[in-house]
């Protein structure tokens, strides 16, 4: 017979949430209302209630502030010119990757662009092991070499830099998927500066005839690289864009939204075919660190953005006032975080760079060829040949 002190049920209800709570004064799960979904081609979408539970909350509300914890070291990084090259910062839009990650199952598979630094740590790299990347130092998740543009890990096929590269990649993973017949998906997400390149429509296509189970995902922060999305594209419902490909319109900033709506997208992708999700997000930095991002916009805008539509603000306030959690118990996450995320941040900054012999490596994942041209050295002329090898 259970323990009634502790097991002890009670079911509250209002109009928009469900509490479950317990006599240990902490609810064990809990149900809210999500803002409608819009559809195309669906005569029915996903459930517009969300039930999560004590321990996914926890867990959704660290990763989102881990997040937003890198992107703030990262962006001091680069501000202090350790970070060289690009750097694409995530933050506002942690609720679309940790909304997507938590419904995503390990056979599942995701490549995105270069905004990519909190994907990498959901997906298994380490906090090091991505700021390290970052500044080009051997703990880091590529050995340095990829740098912010390009991490990798698996079922991760990374950030890429050409614009909208990764969207018939991804048709191709999933083909993969369905050429293995894993029962894998795989989401391929792009923004809505991205939604207007042909190689877009030529995989909605391809997906389609060939019946991929890919998902085209495309983060709506509503700016491309200084072009606000109404004047860069005719139509700006893009989920309505994949024409023959039914669609879905979700809150971005929800992450419970999100985590819905990806479940029922990798439902019917792996049952019926391909789907365009539009995640509708907003993104608090320029486009890249070198843009400033309030030549095309207003810093009323943003701020307005920060103060009643952050992510980790609405999920941080739903947990709270259902009684899933105490605030005390997110003061020691956010406490926690910054400590781990402050350590990492000092390794990034002390940690060695690999060695020049190194440069070369990692061509190949199993290298067939006896020899690879610029990875052996030339016994008459060593010098000139590692020269050579490292100009490639």
């Amino acid at each position: 017979m259970r323990n009634l002190l502790t097991d002890l049920i009670v079911l509250c209800r209002s109009a928009n949430k469900t509490v479950v709570a317990t006599s240990r004064h902490y609810a064990t799960e809990a149900t809210f209302g999500i803002k409608p979904y819009r559809l195309h081609k669906f005569e029915r979408g996903p459930e517009e209630r969300a039930t999560v539970t004590r321990d996914d909350a926890l867990k959704m509300y660290r990763d989102m502030q881990t997040i937003r914890r890198i992107e703030t070291a990262a962006g001091n990084l680069y501000k202090e010119k350790i970070v060289r090259g690009f750097c694409h910062l995530y933050s506002g839009q942690e609720a679309c990757a940790v909304g997507m990650k938590y419904a995503m199952r390990p056979v599942d598979s995701i490549i995105s662009a270069y905004r990519v630094h909190g994907w990498t740590y959901l997906m298994g790299v380490t906090v090091p092991g991505v700021l390290c990347e970052l500044t080009g130092r051997k703990t880091g998740c590529a050995r340095g070499k990829g740098g912010s543009m390009h991490m990798y890990s698996k079922n991760f096929y990374g950030g890429n830099g050409i614009v909208g590269a990764q969207i018939p990649l991804g048709a191709g993973v999933a083909l993969a998927n369905k050429y293995r017949g894993d029962g894998g998906v795989c989401l391929a997400l792009y923004g809505d500066g991205a939604s207007n390149q042909g190689q877009a429509f030529e995989a909605y296509n391809m997906s389609f005839l060939w019946n991929v189970p890919c998902i085209f995902v495309c983060e709506n922060n509503g700016y491309g690289m200084g072009t606000s999305a109404s004047r860069s594209s005719s139509n700006t419902a893009y989920y309505t864009r994949g024409d023959a490909l039914p669609g879905i319109w979700v809150d971005g900033m929800d992450v419970l939204a999100v985590r819905n709506a990806t479940r029922f997208a990798i439902d019917y992708a792996t049952k019926t075919g391909p789907l365009v999700m539009e995640v509708f997000t907003y993104r608090y930095s320029g486009h890249s660190m070198s843009d400033p991002g309030t030549s095309y916009r207003t810093r009323d805008e943003i701020q307005e953005v920060r103060q009643t539509r952050d992510p980790i603000m609405l999920f941080k306030d739903k947990i709270i006032e259902s009684k899933l959690v105490s605030e005390d118990e997110l003061k020691k996450i956010d406490t926690e975080v910054k400590k781990e995320v402050d350590a990492a941040t000092a390794l990034a900054k002390s940690d060695s760079e690999i060695e020049l012999k190194e440069l070369t490596t990692d061509i190949y994942s199993a290298n067939i060829e006896p020899r690879v041209r610029g990875t052996h050295v030339n016994q008459q002329y060593p010098h000139a040949t590692l020269k050579r090898a490292v100009n490639l």
